[in-house]
């Protein structure tokens, strides 16, 4: 599709800015949470939207998938919601059994409030993440690639819900902290959306475009120092490691596993490339860190009792 990897990039860098471009017709603000859910797409993974009702998450995504041209499925996840209500099931039609499929079956698929859902439901994601596939009745099916979830979540009311396990918040390459708008905003949405005014997205990024920028990155060169600088990153998170920061051991109880260490070098090297640059350096390192490493490291009592933030732990080890 393109001529070299240099060409692939600038490429890269100008469909990148048309899609912020596009998204921005409907989004207002949001710069940050529009760029970690782009890179996440173009990184082949997943992310985990989380703030308050009202900001938006469902209508980005939607406009994201718009502008990919991307079959979009919702999943509004409640605490009677079943694994079939997912993946499909299997009906009798005649004297064979075939299968139905669920809404699984798209390319970018919203959970909405995931935490809102029994484990045993939320594990059937973990299959479809991971593999890209869904097992059925003993038969495995394909999932139609490229394939993302991007799952929300409300941080105020946690009755009735049902947190993720760690094994399938570490599935995540990111997660995004969706913050109010400022007052300037918060009037563009009001005047933009108190009007009949239907905005038109149009398609930036073809199946095939997205997953050959995808391959694109993954071959992106990295220097053995850049490799080590965030290999050490992500292991003085771990306490009681061989040179942990003071920080770690007084205020953490588990650190970053070593998919930490795979999503922040991937992560860095499509930062680089949106901007234009053939190989990532530290600073793009630094520039995913913390989305990366909010949902891998668990706090202790002592940081929680403290209102030490995982953003000012991370800061300090960076």
């Amino acid at each position: 599709m393109f001529q070299n990897d240099i060409e692939g990039i600038q490429e890269l860098k100008l469909k990148y800015h048309l899609l912020k471009e596009e998204v921005g017709k409907v989004i207002v603000g949001q710069n940050k949470t529009v760029e970690l859910v782009l890179l996440s797409i173009l990184c082949d993974s997943h992310s985990l939207l989380v703030g308050v009702p009202g900001l938006a998450k469902t209508l980005l995504v939607k406009t994201i998938a718009q502008a990919l041209d991307l079959k979009y499925k919702r999943i509004q996840f409640t605490p009677d919601l079943m694994p079939s209500d997912i993946i499909g099931t299997e009906i009798l039609d005649g004297n064979n059994f075939r299968f139905i499929q669920g809404p699984i079956f798209a390319n970018i698929i919203l959970a909405d409030e995931i935490n809102r859902t029994p484990p045993k439901t939320q594990a059937a994601l973990l299959e479809a993440m991971q593999e890209r596939t869904v097992t059925v009745g003993g038969l495995e099916y394909r999932l139609d690639l490229p394939f993302f979830v991007l799952a929300t979540q409300n941080p105020i009311e946690q009755e009735g819900t049902y947190p993720l396990p760690e094994a399938q918040l570490d599935r995540f390459m990111f997660n995004i902290q969706l913050d109010y708008p400022s007052i300037e905003e918060e009037y563009r949405i009001v005047k933009q959306t108190t009007i009949s005014n239907h905005q038109v997205v149009n398609k930036i990024l073809s199946k095939e475009e997205i997953i050959a920028f995808q391959d694109l990155i993954k071959k992106i060169p990295v220097t053995d120092s850049l490799i080590e600088y965030a290999v050490n990153l992500i292991a003085s998170t771990r306490p009681n490691s061989k040179n942990p920061h003071q920080i770690i051991n007084e205020y953490i109880s588990w650190g970053a596993g070593p998919r930490a260490s795979q999503a922040i070098v991937l992560a860095a090297k499509a930062y680089a490339a949106i901007h234009g640059k053939f190989s990532p350096d530290i600073e793009d390192v630094k520039a995913v860190c913390i989305p990366i490493l909010r949902h891998r490291i668990i706090r202790n009592f002592k940081a929680e009792a403290e209102d030490v933030s995982l953003e000012q732990i991370v800061s300090k080890i960076m």
